[in-house]
């Protein structure tokens, strides 16, 4: 006979046991439950956030440096010195891989967030170039927080790289285009978690020594060619370890600390761009991190709460680095005249990059994964010249339209693409400081992003100092 599971619970309400749990549960106490949904109020400080909205090179750098003058902070929360961007201060030219843009505000705090791979003779080679450039960087080192959860890139990580860039050209004929700089093999060990972090390297280096030997002998196994001077690499590193120890910090508690705290402006400077994104991107012509929003919580410790403004940067044109997909690209006079007047050369490798017009298709894809808040839209002036400009509006897949923008390559590589025709403005640009001094076929060019995006423009970049971008609201 089956024992009497009915029991009484301290609100006199009969329960009957199933399985061993309660088929009635006892009630929370709702005034306590009340008192702790009052106090979640909405977050004092909030991210604003800066992404790229192509494949890269829009001109994040300078949206970022307009921001950060009036920033409390600067982050950077994914990607390695494979990012590339160009500030324009008084004259000098500073060129960032790893540093945020903003470390040229002396009164903010620049901080590399866990999401970061860090090459450590780039970082401070790129430190001691810009400081030979003009006085932008000086004191760097007094502004600079390093997040001790960021992995490390080795130099080994850089001849794999190369190597199997070396192996895809052999095997398929084609390669991926990355830059070497060792992100994808660094981004692959922090996956197989036998990747060593900023905390390894500053804590016991004897132990950090013993567990660097084995993870280069592991890349080793794979590949016996790979020439590793490990003892020499080493010494490199213990050199490195007290150079970065007064810059380490516990990221998750630093940010936390000045989200809860009192207000600041904090800004978050993305690297790639979306359609770069190892999830979202043109795959598996993309980068090893995610530079979409998403890429902010998990690469900086932050809840979703307390991101606010998202900015997506668009070039007026569309370009792109390597090889890929790139269903409006111009390979004739006008992705010359655009690649030249644009000076389309990459920052970090000085690749020329592939131009075409401006794929809304791909944009609107963007703002799906991103939210964009608002647009920042540059380099119109490079357009100055044209009498008229097309602008891809929709894709057809076998004579039939798509729906969607797909992820399939083949797919996206056989695209034929739906143009609309816009009148050019055939005049200088480059004076302009307000949405009124435009041409009107510059701003019907604007209007019509705008009306397709549903999206608004917030800053249009008509030349490369900071004084181009015009605001507009």
């Amino acid at each position: 006979m089956a024992s009497d599971n009915t029991k009484t619970n301290l609100n006199g309400q009969k329960t009957v046991s199933q399985n061993g749990e309660p088929a009635v549960k006892r009630p929370r106490e709702s005034v306590h439950q009340e008192s702790l949904l009052d106090n979640q109020k909405e977050p004092r400080n909030k991210v604003t956030v800066v992404l790229g909205a192509q494949w890269g090179d829009e001109g994040k750098g300078k949206v970022v440096d307009l921001l950060a003058m009036d920033a409390d902070i600067v982050c950077r929360c994914q990607g390695g010195n494979n990012a590339g961007h160009t500030v324009v201060v008084d004259s000098v030219e500073y060129d960032f891989h790893l540093l945020p843009s903003g470390v040229l505000n002396k009164k903010a705090v620049s901080f590399i967030g866990n999401g970061v791979v860090i090459h450590l003779p780039g970082l401070f080679e790129e430190a001691k170039k810009n400081l030979q450039k003009g006085k932008g960087l000086q004191g760097w080192e007094d502004r600079l927080k390093i997040s001790d959860r960021a992995h490390i890139v080795f130099n080994f990580h850089q001849a794999v790289d190369g190597i199997q860039e070396q192996q895809r050209q052999q095997q398929e004929g084609t390669n991926l285009g990355t830059t070497k700089k060792g992100i994808g093999p660094a981004y692959s060990s922090k996956a197989a978690r036998n990747g060593l972090r900023v905390c390894d390297l500053v804590a016991d280096f004897k132990v950090f020594e013993d567990k660097f030997r084995v993870l280069a002998e592991h890349f080793l196994a794979m590949y016996p060619n790979l020439n590793i001077d490990i003892d020499s690499e080493l010494e490199q590193l213990k050199e490195y370890a007290a150079k970065l120890r007064p810059l380490v910090t516990d990221g998750v508690y630093f940010m936390h600390t000045a989200l809860t705290g009192p207000s600041k402006k904090i800004l978050v400077e993305g690297a790639n761009a979306a359609l770069l994104d190892i999830d979202f991107g043109t795959y598996p012509f993309v980068t090893s991190s995610n530079c979409t929003v998403g890429g902010v919580c998990t690469g900086l410790g932050v809840p979703p709460s307390y991101v606010g403004r998202v900015y997506g940067v668009v070039k007026a044109y569309t370009t792109r680095v390597g090889v890929g997909a790139f269903p409006t690209e111009q390979d004739n006079e006008i992705g010359a005249l655009l690649q030249s007047r644009g000076r389309e050369f990459g920052v970090t490798t000085g690749r020329r990059r592939r131009c075409g017009w401006l794929d809304l298709i791909l944009v609107r894809y963007a703002h799906m994964v991103n939210g964009f808040s608002a647009i920042a839209l540059t380099k119109l002036d490079i357009l100055d010249t044209l009498p008229e400009i097309k602008v891809g509006v929709a894709y057809k897949s076998d004579g039939q339209p798509l729906p969607s923008f797909p992820a399939n390559m083949d797919v996206l590589t056989r695209v034929t693409v739906e143009y609309k025709t816009l009148e050019g403005w055939c005049c200088s640009t480059e004076a302009a400081r307000s949405f009124e001094d435009l041409p009107k076929q510059a701003q019907d060019y604007i209007q019509f992003i705008e009306d397709f995006l549903q999206v608004p423009v917030k800053w249009v970049g008509v030349g490369k100092s900071r004084e181009s971008m015009i605001k507009l609201f």
